[in-house]
This record gives C-alpha cells, structure tokens and sequence, in this order.
C-alpha cells in the first residue's frame, strides 16, 4: 500500500516536470526551456497574441484591402520550439512550426495553412540579424523564371507589437518585390 501511494505522489510531479515549459494555466503561451539553444528566445517578444491586419497584392500589382487576423506564438515541444496560428477573418488559417537547429546554426520554419493544403510543407530558413529583425529565406523563381528567394522579415518588433513582410527578391537582393504585408498590435 505505501509503495501505491509513492507512486501516485512521484508519477504526477514527475510528468509536470517533464512539462513544465509547455504552455499552462499559469503560463498559457510556455515559456523557453533553458535547455534549447539560446536563439529560442529570438521569437520572444512575438510571443502572445496579436490583432493584425494583413494585405497581399493583386494580379494587377494593387493591394488587397486589409484583412483582420489574431496572430498567436507560443513554445511549444517542452519550450524547445515555437509555434504560429494565425485565425483571419475570412475563416482560413495558417501556422508554422520553428525550431532552432544548432548544428546549422539556423531557423528551420515549417509552414501550413487551410487554403494550400500541401502533403510536403514548405520551408523557411534564416536568423536573427543584428539590428533585430528575423530574416527568413525559402528559394523561389520569379514568374518569368529569375532564379531568387521568397523572403520573410519580422521588423519593428517591439512590446506593442511587430511588422512582417513577405518580398521576392533575386540572388543578390538588388531587385525585391513585396507581396504580402501584415502589422500587428499587441492585445491588453
């Protein structure tokens, strides 16, 4: 009987130790594990959720009006990696999965949505650069076949929000093309 009841008091501590970086009541978006590599905190200030307005370009090079979205990050996989979800108010939604692989020294971002469901996710890769922004690459031709990249920036990140971009841009950077823009602000 004494060993049932020992088992019972180590068996929960032990599994919510095992946890005890994923998201929870008292900590509802996780919180960055100290054993992950230091670059988990990179995304930290996204961390939370914000109301945002995105737009993309149409066929004809205007923008799009803006559409309303919550953008949520949180830790994920013990506070090992980070995860997206956008909810937009056309009713699709999008998300990506983050994890820093230290052997690359880079950000590797898996990323799904509701409208291009896609058996093969595609991916992002990038840092962190000095002046603050996340740079992410994914390699993507032009429509008339211009070798270059699809490139992602979170900019202006700051406690009240953050701003994101999406640009093609050819191998050397020279030429960039915006299709996609989105602004966040932090929610009370």
């Amino acid at each position: 009987m004494k060993t049932i009841i020992l088992i019972l008091l180590i068996v929960p501590f032990h599994t919510f130790s095992q946890y005890e970086y994923a998201p929870n009541e008292e900590f509802p978006y996780g919180r960055p594990n100290p054993n992950a590599p230091q670059q988990i905190t990179d995304f930290d200030q996204l961390i939370g959720s914000c109301n945002c307005t995105s737009t993309t370009r149409n066929q004809d090079n205007s923008w799009t009006e803006p559409e309303n979205m919550i953008w949520t990050w949180k830790y994920i996989m013990n506070g090992m990696a980070v995860q997206d979800e956008t909810l937009k108010s056309d009713g699709s939604h999008s998300g990506s999965i983050r994890q820093f692989i230290g052997d690359s020294s880079r950000w590797y971002v898996h990323y799904y949505s509701s409208k291009t469901r896609s058996t093969k996710l595609p991916t992002w890769e990038g840092n962190k650069k000095e002046n603050g922004n996340i740079v992410l690459y994914r390699d993507q031709a032009a429509p008339n076949g211009t070798e270059g990249f699809f490139r992602l920036t979170f900019y202006d990140i700051n406690k009240s929000g953050y701003k994101w971009i999406g640009e093609w841009v050819d191998r050397t950077e020279t030429v960039v093309f915006p299709t996609w823009k989105i602004d966040c602000k932090r929610e009370k």
